[in-house]
């Protein structure tokens, strides 16, 4: 078996163990509070991680595009929930025929939506479950107010081949108490319409240890905890000694005594700050600074660091966003420990259909 020092890099790492006890650390606070989790398998995307979570007790998975839903039904997974409006001819017929060998519902937040998935699944022996977007502060899809929740709602109860079963949403991290009211106001408004949500999905791993408090929520759809990132540790999801995912680099060159080197740059570490400094959190050197990325180089800081990395040393590195970082790389090395487990395909990297 070998060990992580004879990797060549840039490589991505998964900590085996961290990844269990992230899983199990989450479904245990779900079950609970009587909250069906439904992961996302946007951070891993691999069908190896959403069976485990399926079989410590989620419900099912969620996927982003169709893309993904079509390798995690070929892996065998057959509860896929995709909240994603889905337009245009050749994208509804793929998700045609997904319906007809999976259980797959989806999202919906305009007439124009609705009308699509109704004329593709009019006549079908199944019809297909269609959740209504709700925008509770995120600011990206959705529609903007109960009212139009119902309006919308209506019209999909309404509609030929559609089957409407509630109510979701990714809401704005932070904003837990605003998201309640939203979904508690757009839960009461369709009960007295007549149309009693059967679910009511909620989402997000940066507020995931307040779920509880979204009442109207029948279930939760965290991604990241899997692996948590160095903005979820930011959030106070987790420390980094829960962080299952990390760049392994090296370090090139040391033009400056203050300046370092590194093979990873933007397509291996993501240039995504999240509001933070720097580019990810050097596991050996944490007063050090990734200042810069460009497409295969990473710029570090050295000023503040006591004793400084050499040329040839490999770092690990806890990215900002470990959800991008997957679909940077083909493979991943899957660890215990310091011993190298596994190497393996990421198989829904690149699906971005």
């Amino acid at each position: 078996m070998s060990t992580i020092a004879e990797l060549d890099t840039p490589a991505v790492l998964i900590d085996l163990d961290r990844v269990e006890a992230n899983l199990k650390r989450v479904q245990d606070y779900a079950d609970a509070h009587g909250l069906k989790l439904r992961p996302h398998i946007k951070t891993h995307k691999l069908p190896r991680f959403a069976k485990r979570a399926i079989e410590l007790g989620a419900v099912g998975i969620t996927v982003q595009k169709l893309g993904e839903a079509e390798v995690m039904a070929d892996a065998g997974i057959t509860e896929i929930f995709l909240p994603y409006n889905i337009i245009g001819p050749a994208k509804l017929a793929r998700l045609k025929a997904l319906a007809a060998r999976i259980n797959i519902a989806v999202t919906a937040d305009s007439p124009q939506t609705v009308a699509g998935l109704s004329a593709t699944f009019a006549g079908a022996t199944k019809p297909l479950t269609v959740l209504v977007e709700c925008d509770t502060g995120m600011g990206r899809c959705g529609v903007q107010s109960p009212a139009e929740a119902v309006a919308l709602a209506q019209k999909i109860a309404a509609s030929p081949g559609l089957h409407f079963g509630g109510l979701m949403t990714y809401p704005a991290a932070g904003q837990v108490e605003a998201n309640a009211k939203w979904l508690a106001d757009a839960k009461a408004a369709l009960i007295a319409a007549n149309l009693p949500p059967e679910v009511v999905s909620n989402g997000g791993t940066p507020d995931i240890w307040r779920a509880h408090e979204v009442k109207a929520a029948t279930e939760h759809r965290p991604g990241t905890y899997i692996y948590m990132d160095r903005f979820q540790v930011a959030k106070n999801v987790g420390s980094f000694a829960d962080c299952a995912l990390t760049v392994l680099a090296t370090v090139v060159s040391r033009p400056t005594e203050n300046r370092a080197i590194i093979d990873a740059g933007s397509k291996a570490l993501t240039s995504d700050t999240l509001g933070m400094t720097g580019f990810g959190l050097i596991e050996a050197y944490p007063e050090a600074v990734i200042v810069g990325l460009s497409e295969e180089h990473g710029t570090i800081d050295l000023t503040n660091c006591t004793t400084k990395p050499a040329i040839g040393e490999k770092l690990r590195i806890i990215p900002n966003h470990a959800c991008v970082v997957s679909n940077l790389f083909d493979s991943v090395t899957l660890i215990s420990g310091n011993q190298v487990i596994e190497t393996v395909h990421v198989d829904a990297r690149g699906r971005v259909d």
